[in-house]
């Protein structure tokens, strides 16, 4: 069906961009922007260093992927749309 096809087209979309907001939120919150946000690394004598993280690459593909899954998606409702008599 046509109406349902668009749907989770549509949710898919939308839960990719989710995904990618929510994952630049990792990136951010994990970052060697927190180090002076630390109270312990603000106390006198202390120093603190930024080493590094863990790296977030299968993460990124998989943002990748769900917008090609988004695009199959779409490609199928494009099909169904053709199927059906709204198209002339």
């Amino acid at each position: 069906d046509l109406a349902i096809s668009v749907l989770i087209a549509f949710l898919w979309l939308v839960s990719t961009f989710v995904w990618a907001k929510a994952l630049a939120d990792i990136k951010v919150s994990t970052g060697a922007s927190i180090v002076p946000g630390i109270e312990s690394c603000k106390a006198p004598g202390t120093t603190c260093h930024f080493l590094s993280v863990t790296s977030m690459g299968i993460l990124n593909v998989s943002v990748v992927f769900g917008l090609l899954n988004m695009i199959l998606w779409a490609g199928n409702v494009w099909l169904v749309y053709k199927d059906t008599n709204l198209h002339s």
